[in-house]
């Protein structure tokens, strides 16, 4: 059986598709994960994927393609040539799944699964409700579980990525708490002074800490890292990332793709945790966690990219001593 798995998102979405990818391959014999541009990185990282499409589709991102200008046809056509015998489409729970199986059910796939709020018509053969307030992890593998792909045997459902290299001529030697300070939506980031008064505070209770950033963010890991922190920012791809936050003991991040990265290698995480979206949907999945911010904010659920409410609350209430108490909290725990 030759399987689709879509999920058209970004890097940590696709990183939270894994559980259900690895329950399809336990019963395929050859996946593949059709993603966006965003998502490439991390699908490349997921065990079980066999090959990878990309595709930018005109309804994902900030940045979508104009639909003339997606190849459409060109979509249909490779999905055709591969002669699938069925899809997984995994969607957020606020998007629809329609779209993308009318391009599937054109290029003549037989069986199409996802979650849809709406109708489908003919364009779905398992409609699976998706369970009140399920994290996007447990309902992608939801909807593998009703199209008939059972985890294997043993395997946890935690997320999982392909084994990740030593980082330690990057990091240095010994223990050490990582710091990434960026965020893909501006209304997730705490504020860049926060971020390096943490730093020296992490140093001054006896902590080494690595800061992490991508190629755009060398300015403000710059900033964050000052004279006390090993600073990598623009220095780690995705799978060398992956690396440098499994040998962390704890991660201090927002609701980005790194927080998801860092579950997926079994490292802690100190969730700076804007509620635009539902910490109950999107907070690092499987590792222990401490959430901090105000959930219960004025801009809850607003799915907002930029901050609605002046002075950006939610985050900045939070204080560098809360996020130290709490690397010291999971660190005990972790014993």
């Amino acid at each position: 059986m030759k399987a689709l798995v879509v999920r058209l998102d970004s890097f940590g979405d696709v990183l939270l598709a894994g559980p259900a990818v690895r329950a399809v391959a336990a019963h395929a014999s050859h996946v593949t994960m059709v993603c966006g541009p965003r998502g490439e990185p991390a699908a490349r990282l997921l065990p079980g994927i066999d090959d990878v499409l990309v595709w930018h589709a005109p309804w994902e991102g900030e940045d979508a393609p104009a639909v003339q200008d997606a190849d459409i046809g060109g979509l249909v056509a490779r999905l055709r040539d591969g002669a699938y015998d069925t899809a997984v489409v995994l969607t957020s729970f606020h998007q629809s799944p329609l779209p993308t199986a009318l391009l599937l059910r054109l290029a003549g796939v037989p069986r199409i699964g996802a979650n849809s709020v709406d109708h489908p018509g003919r364009l779905l053969d398992v409609r699976h409700p998706r369970a009140p307030g399920r994290h996007e992890a447990e309902a992608a593998l939801d909807i593998a579980r009703a199209l008939g792909f059972a985890p294997p045997t043993g395997d946890d459902g935690r997320l999982r990525v392909l084994p990740a290299p030593d980082t330690t001529s990057l990091t240095g030697n010994g223990p050490y708490v990582a710091v990434h300070p960026g965020a893909s939506v501006p209304a997730r980031a705490w504020s860049t002074e926060r971020h390096a008064e943490t730093v020296e505070l992490l140093a001054d209770a006896g902590h080494r800490v690595v800061v992490t950033g991508g190629p755009k963010e060398t300015g403000l890991t710059r900033l964050v890292s000052g004279r006390t922190a090993v600073d990598l920012g623009g220095r780690t791809g995705p799978r060398t990332l992956a690396g440098v936050l499994r040998a962390a003991d704890v991660l201090v991040s927002g609701n980005t793709g790194p927080a998801h990265l860092a579950a997926a290698v079994g490292t802690p995480v100190v969730s700076l945790f804007a509620p635009v979206v539902p910490a109950s949907r999107w907070a690092p999945y499987g590792v222990p966690c401490v959430l901090l911010g105000d959930q219960h904010a004025p801009c809850a659920d607003t799915r907002a990219r930029s901050c609605p409410v002046a002075g950006h609350p939610c985050l900045n209430d939070v204080t560098a001593q809360d996020v130290v108490r709490a690397v010291q909290k999971l660190l005990m725990e972790s014993g």
